[in-house]
């Protein structure tokens, strides 16, 4: 009878989750600030300032200011450390160095190992800088290089989806993507209790993460990193009694709609 109270009361706010987001935008100006997939730096810092102001305001309720306060602290991260971790890959290519152009993968003390460059420090890079990054250091070994960089990062989408586990995906891939390459939502799928997780903690869920998929934010605009788990919940199956519960509702509120019309 509990779990049918909150069935009932989850699908019944399946349309404020999302007018929440659409209300949070409006009210505040703090959405998706970029329109290119991945965020630069001066955005980073733009949309932090935003945030920060946000969080002091007394005009707006506690929920936005919760929300601005989580979404600048994943904005902190990305500043300070940068955004490649140990696993991520990275494509690339530069015109006439074949030995340079491939997939490589970052390293435990957070570099790469390239061929005739030798190593190249990651740390405190950004998605959106690394073409310039890698093209510095082609540089010094080829004039006037034409290099062109990429960058995928290892998640893992969990729960009701058709294939769960490990995947290397494009940082520019918008999250709705991201769930078609494990197979999409299953049948049991609860689409609007989706949350990302980093370790033990949720970084992403409820209206805010609601809002994201309908901006149609990419993995680097969410301020993901290698690690992080997408998950997708199952809903809760009804117990026979708990149909025949709701049943018995529907019938006596029928009843009683019965007697006082007629």
């Amino acid at each position: 009878m509990i779990r049918l109270y909150w069935l009932l009361r989850g699908l019944a706010l399946c349309i404020p989750l999302l007018a929440f987001g659409v209300a949070a935008e409006a009210q505040t100006g703090v959405g998706r600030s970029s329109s290119q997939a991945h965020m630069t730096r001066s955005e980073l810092q733009e949309a932090l300032a935003r945030y920060q102001q946000l969080t002091q305001s007394t005009q707006q309720n506690g929920e936005l200011r919760n929300l601005a306060r989580y979404e600048a602290t994943l904005i902190r991260t990305r500043l300070a450390e940068g955004d490649f971790q140990v696993g991520d890959r990275i494509v690339m290519s530069v015109a006439g160095e074949p030995a340079l152009t491939d997939t490589f993968v970052v390293r435990r003390d957070r570099t790469l190992d390239l061929p005739t460059l030798g190593v190249v420090p990651m740390q405190g890079v950004l998605r959106s800088e690394l073409q310039d990054h890698l093209a510095q250091y082609v540089s010094r070994h080829v004039r006037n290089p034409v290099v062109r960089a990429s960058s995928m990062i290892r998640v893992s989408i969990l729960g009701a989806v058709g294939q769960p586990g490990f995947y290397v995906l494009p940082s520019d891939e918008v999250l709705t993507e991201a769930l078609m390459a494990a197979g999409g939502p299953g049948q049991e799928a609860t689409l609007t209790r989706i949350r990302i997780e980093r370790g033990s903690q949720r970084i992403w869920d409820g209206a805010a993460l609601q809002q994201a998929i309908i901006e149609g934010r990419t993995l680097d605009q969410l301020n993901l990193r290698a690690g992080d788990k997408i998950v997708v919940p199952a809903r809760t199956p009804l117990l026979r009694t708990e149909y025949i519960y709701a049943a018995s509702l529907l019938v006596s509120l029928g009843f009683t709609i019965s007697r006082i019309f007629f």
